[in-house]
């Protein structure tokens, strides 16, 4: 079964907590509830018999602890690959800042720009560049071409923006804290089946 699952990470703030731009520099561990929402995957996992033939992670404390989660519930043989090309975009001078603190430096249509059009901030200090994001998402994705399904790549909503691209998926590449994508190998490439879905509404993945 060549089916590619690709995750983000769940929750890294709790209860009252300020939500920031959490970047590669912000290391944060998934709270209680980014741990369920690991949990829920695992368990839908489970529910179909679909344990990872391979399991990649970014090295992130949330990314791995995602991971270690999804591994244990699915009873999965994998070992845990950590891969840095999976880590997720620094984001400079927007990392740990909120969204109003980043507008009122940069203008209301920063963010917008970013998250509806794609399109990187000026100046305010991201890395790696979009080609060096571009090209690590390909290099993952053509890691995957020699075999061990069903995968599982667990990363950040940043580095998923560019799987989207890269497979060749349409509308908005967003992906929600705990959600799931996924996409199948053929002879003519990869084919996208979905994105951005939480883990209680996956479709049959046999």
């Amino acid at each position: 079964m060549s089916l590619l699952l690709l995750a983000r990470h769940g929750n890294t703030f709790g209860p009252g907590d300020p939500v920031v731009w959490v970047g590669a520099k912000e290391d944060l561990p998934l709270v209680r509830s980014g741990e369920a929402q690991a949990a829920a995957f695992g368990e839908a996992l489970r529910e179909q018999s679909v344990a990872p033939a391979r399991l990649v992670s970014g090295p992130l404390k949330r990314t791995r602890r995602a991971a270690e989660i999804v591994k244990a519930i699915t009873m999965s043989d994998a070992d845990i690959e950590i891969d840095v090309r999976l880590t997720e975009i620094d984001y400079g001078r927007w990392g740990g800042k909120t969204d109003g603190e980043i507008s009122a430096a940069f203008g209301p249509d920063a963010i917008p720009d970013w998250r509806e059009r794609h399109k990187r901030p000026e100046n305010a200090g991201w890395s790696p560049d979009d080609q060096t994001l571009k090209a690590n998402a390909l290099g993952v994705l053509g890691g995957m071409t020699s075999g061990g399904f069903p995968a599982l790549v667990l990363t950040s909503n940043g580095i998923l923006r560019y799987f989207h691209a890269a497979i060749g998926f349409k509308g908005d590449a967003k992906v929600k804290t705990g959600h799931v994508c996924a996409a199948r190998l053929s002879e003519r490439g990869w084919i996208p089946l979905f994105w951005n879905q939480p883990p209680e509404t996956l479709p049959e993945l046999s």
